[in-house]
């Protein structure tokens, strides 16, 4: 008997990416399962690919994803964001990979793209990321933002990559940036973290010297620069949104 899989997927306003992704995942799985909040047409889309779309408000990424994760009823599970896409071979390597295994979960092989362009370079070319799990024995662990799915058991890694079109525009990049500066700001918040100015303008440069010099971004000309400056300025905007939370406190 064949094994059977489930793409569980979670959307916010994605009807212009969530085609593209379910469509890469059709032939793969049994079954579809997406817990959308949004106003466009994603839902819609996806009930066109035979998904079970469940309508649950947005609580921050690990909440969201466990809820989704929650109602997975196959053996396996695979998660992927709207802005991703599988390719035709890995999703051949994941068909076979889920039969008759001793593993309980694979890492699958992301590459990434950035205003348009693959990224060779700067911590993006290739990330090694727990996507494809045994239901039962998995859950997301997390805060609001920066959730990691975990599994109870052993893991292997398929050699097979799957695709991300993450921000085909700075507009787009800037939405979801002032977005999860917020949540990772509210996570450390609620954990009672703090960082001093000083440590601020001491991490900065380091972070842009880590990601355009050492992973070697400038290799990847201007989209490597604007990556390693964007990058940097997240860490800045996510400790001043921490300050300011703080700073509240003691008004």
């Amino acid at each position: 008997m064949t094994t059977q899989i489930t793409l569980f997927i979670i959307t916010r306003n994605e009807a212009d990416k969530i085609a593209k992704c379910l469509s890469s995942a059709k032939d793969l799985v049994d079954e579809i399962v997406l817990v959308d909040d949004s106003a466009d047409d994603t839902a819609a889309i996806a009930k066109q690919f035979g998904a079970r779309v469940f309508t649950h408000a947005f609580e921050g990424f690990t909440a969201q994803k466990n809820f989704a994760l929650d109602q997975v009823k196959t053996t396996w599970a695979l998660s992927l964001d709207a802005d991703e896409v599988l390719t035709p071979q890995l999703a051949q390597e994941i068909r076979q990979a889920v039969q008759n295994t001793d593993y309980d979960g694979f890492e699958l092989t992301r590459v990434n793209c950035f205003l348009g362009k693959r990224m060779q370079h700067g911590g993006l070319k290739k990330e090694h990321i727990l996507r494809l799990v045994r239901t039962q024995k998995a859950r997301y662990e997390g805060g609001l933002v920066h959730e990691r799915l975990c599994v109870q058991g052993r893991t292997g890694r398929l050699k097979n990559v799957f695709m991300h079109y993450s921000y085909n525009d700075i507009e787009t990049y800037f939405e979801k940036f002032n977005k999860y500066t917020t949540l990772a700001a509210q996570t450390m918040y609620e954990k009672g973290k703090k960082r001093s100015f000083a440590a601020v303008l001491f991490i900065i440069p380091l972070e842009f010297l880590r990601r355009y010099v050492l992973k070697l971004g400038f290799l990847d000309g201007i989209r490597g620069f604007i990556w390693a400056s964007f990058s940097t300025f997240y860490i800045f905007v996510k400790y001043m949104k921490l300050w300011l939370l703080h700073t509240r406190d003691n008004q």
